[in-house]
């Protein structure tokens, strides 16, 4: 479905990305994990059409990533992109006029999931709502990836549950979803592949399930392993 080849991106003389080869595969939920500044999010820029490589390539079913593959590839940034005068409903509003695979219904519907009003404004939201608001609008789309960048960053427990529900319900067997994050106990609880970045270079994919029965380790012990012992909230 996605893969990178050799992929790479230079800032001056220092690789944030670097010769990384990966494939990911419909019907699975993927964790992309590294410290910050390990390359996650320039990934996931270069594979939504956002960023391009310095040198390697990024395929979408086979071909180069473009005009025609962000169509299909729904991203979520980190940043706000919402303009402050817009409520919650001209959110919805907004990308259904720019994306032809918007559904308003799948919007309202995930709307209630993360208990979100439409004449809220977003000026007005506090750090978890906008988080919420952002997944929502993210995955209202019918997209054959989903690319979500730190998606539980600076939100509380209660609203990292409700993404938590929101995500899982929308993984499906044709689809991708690839989430980038530091916060590993919350990405163990629904992933089902691991991909490990450090210092912009791919490290390893694993299979949650058979890196738990093979080698007895969760994905906590594995990041551990790899990073030492930073952070791993």
């Amino acid at each position: 479905m996605i893969e990178s080849r050799q992929l790479t991106k230079k800032f001056g003389a220092k690789a944030a990305v670097d010769r990384v080869d990966l494939k990911l595969e419909p019907g699975h939920v993927y964790a992309m994990l590294g410290p910050n500044g390990s390359g996650k999010t320039t990934w996931m820029k270069m594979a939504a059409g956002l960023m391009k490589p310095t040198s390697g390539e990024i395929l979408f079913d086979g071909m180069p990533v473009g005009v025609d593959s962000r169509r299909k590839v729904a991203y979520m940034s980190t940043e706000p992109y919402f303009y402050p005068w817009m409520n919650v409903g001209d959110v919805g509003r907004y990308y259904q006029d720019f994306f032809d695979d918007f559904s308003m219904d799948k919007y309202d519907r995930l709307l209630k999931v993360m208990e979100l009003e439409k004449d809220m404004k977003t000026r007005s939201l506090s750090s978890g709502m906008m988080a919420k608001l952002k997944i929502a609008v993210t995955m209202a789309r019918s997209a054959q990836v989903y690319l979500l960048d730190e998606p539980f960053n600076g939100i509380d427990l209660l609203a990292r549950d409700e993404i938590r529900t929101c995500i899982l319900q929308e993984a499906a067997a044709d689809n991708v979803l690839v989430l980038s994050s530091h916060l590993v106990e919350e990405m163990e609880a629904i992933s089902d592949k691991a991909v490990f970045i450090k210092e912009g270079r791919l490290v390893e994919v694993r299979d949650l399930e058979d890196m738990r029965e093979k080698d007895h380790v969760s994905m906590a012990d594995r990041y551990r392993a790899i990073y030492g012992h930073g952070e791993v909230d």
